[in-house]
């Protein structure tokens, strides 16, 4: 019982952290749910929970095929393409990793989303800044975002 009411509070604070959430909080949020995923799947392979696993990896190639659908090609240039193969790689490596049970492969896609969200995660920085007027004009932000997305970056 106490699982349950626990579980349903989450669901309840989750939904609410989505619904107040800005753009840019909603992004981490998904790169948050996909590397809890990814531990949870490391975990389940352990416990030889085959079917716990095939969904989590599942479910964390599905939020992957999301932040690759919401990256904005024409104002992204470069970088959105790079992230685009990015994307792609981190998704077939999942898929390697479900059919082989290879947590080494789970670990390289988690380091790599790990990579991409420390950088996602000081653009976001300066955006709150930005909003609340103590950070350089946006164009001005913008080339620092990118250069620093790009730098936490390798392909």
């Amino acid at each position: 019982m106490y699982k349950s009411g626990a579980k349903q509070y989450q669901q309840v604070n989750v939904t609410s952290e989505v619904l107040d959430a800005d753009p840019h909080r909603l992004i981490q949020l998904l790169m948050e749910a996909a590397l809890t995923r990814m531990s949870q799947a490391k975990g389940a392979i352990e416990r030889k929970e085959m079917d716990t696993k095939a969904n989590l990896l599942g479910r964390v190639m599905e939020i992957i095929q999301t932040l690759q659908g919401s990256l904005d090609h024409s104002a992204g240039g470069e970088l959105a393409q790079n992230l685009d193969r990015l994307y792609d790689y981190m998704n077939r490596r999942l898929l390697e990793a479900t059919s082989q049970n290879n947590l080494a492969m789970i670990d390289e896609v988690m380091s790599l989303l790990l990579e991409v969200k420390q950088g996602w995660d000081g653009i976001r920085q300066e955006y709150l800044q930005s909003q609340h007027g103590t950070a350089e004009p946006s164009s001005a932000l913008a080339s620092v975002s990118e250069a620093r997305l790009e730098s936490h970056i390798s392909v």
